[in-house]
C-alpha cells in the first residue's frame, strides 16, 4: 500500500483533534480504513482513487458504503473493551 500520503494530518470530526492519514488508513479498531476517510480527505487528493487501488469494489462498499453504528452503540463497544483489559 501506498505511504507517501501518511504524514498528512488534518482535524478529525469523530475524535475531535489532528490525525494522520495513515490513521485514518488503518483504523485501530479494526485495521479498516475509517469509513469517514473520504468525507475527510478529498479536498488535499483523490482519496476514492487511493483506495480503489488497493480495496477490491466489494470491500470498498463494505467499508464506506455502510451506515455508521450510532454513537452510543460504538462508546457502550469501546467502554466493554476496556473493562475486558483490564481483567
Amino acid at each position: 500500500m501506498d505511504e507517501s500520503k501518511d504524514h498528512l494530518q488534518r482535524r478529525c470530526p469523530r475524535l475531535g483533534g489532528p490525525v494522520t492519514f495513515s490513521y485514518c488508513r488503518n483504523n485501530s479498531v479494526d485495521l479498516q480504513p475509517c469509513w469517514k476517510a473520504l468525507d475527510c480527505w478529498w479536498e488535499l487528493f483523490d482519496v476514492t482513487e487511493y483506495f480503489l487501488a488497493y480495496l477490491t469494489e466489494a470491500e470498498f462498499g463494505v467499508i464506506f458504503r455502510r451506515r455508521p453504528k450510532p454513537k452510543i452503540t460504538s462508546i457502550l463497544e469501546l467502554i466493554q473493551q476496556a473493562k475486558q483489559r483490564t481483567e
